[in-house]
């Protein structure tokens, strides 16, 4: 036999079985973990970018953010929850005095809190929960009198500990019925 066909017996006897064993591959993605998209949940996660918003404009009692550039606690959490209910697909059921929304909250646990949920104190001053990190750090908005505009702190801060928790009442969450879907265009 000549050694070229040598050679070619000798490629089909490794080439014919790899072949005959070779399956087609399926690859797959490896397992990812279900992502909760719910209007409920990208409520929560429109949360922040629209509180950030807010920081530091001037604090007037009644002021309304889009028509005086100003805004009390009530206005502040009102624009916020509408926002990010709209942006969720939701609605916000109305605005609400302080007052009137601290009766329309429930109490949570500690460990429960998310984004949107408000730390409220003795005196019923309230301050929004606006952004939960990973290591549980809670950072606040809130609407301040004393220092005039919109301010940020969060529970690693001393005001944290020296103010809002001497002060504390407890964390609450809106009631679901203040969200409603929003009707189809």
């Amino acid at each position: 036999m000549k050694r070229s066909t040598i050679h070619f017996i000798l490629v089909l006897i490794w080439v014919i079985p790899t072949l005959a064993s070779h399956h087609p591959v399926i690859e797959t993605q490896p397992h990812q973990k279900t992502i909760d998209s719910t209007p409920a949940v990208l409520f929560r996660q429109f949360i922040p970018s629209l509180a950030e918003q807010f920081i530091g404009i001037p604090v007037v009692v009644g002021g309304r953010p889009k028509l005086t550039g100003s805004t009390d606690n009530s206005w502040l959490f009102y624009s916020i929850y509408t926002g990010a209910a709209k942006k969720a697909g939701l609605i916000y059921k109305t605005f609400m005095p302080m007052k009137r929304l601290l009766r329309n909250i429930h109490n949570i646990e500690a460990d429960e809190v998310r984004n949107g949920d408000l730390i409220v104190l003795n005196n019923n001053l309230a301050a929004m929960v606006y952004q939960v990190d990973p290591s549980g750090r809670m950072h606040f908005i809130y609407a301040s009198k004393t220092r005039g505009e919109v301010i940020t702190f969060n529970s690693e801060n001393i005001v944290y500990y020296a103010y809002w928790l001497e002060n504390f009442k407890g964390f609450f969450r809106i009631n679901d019925d203040l969200l409603m879907p929003a009707r189809p265009k």
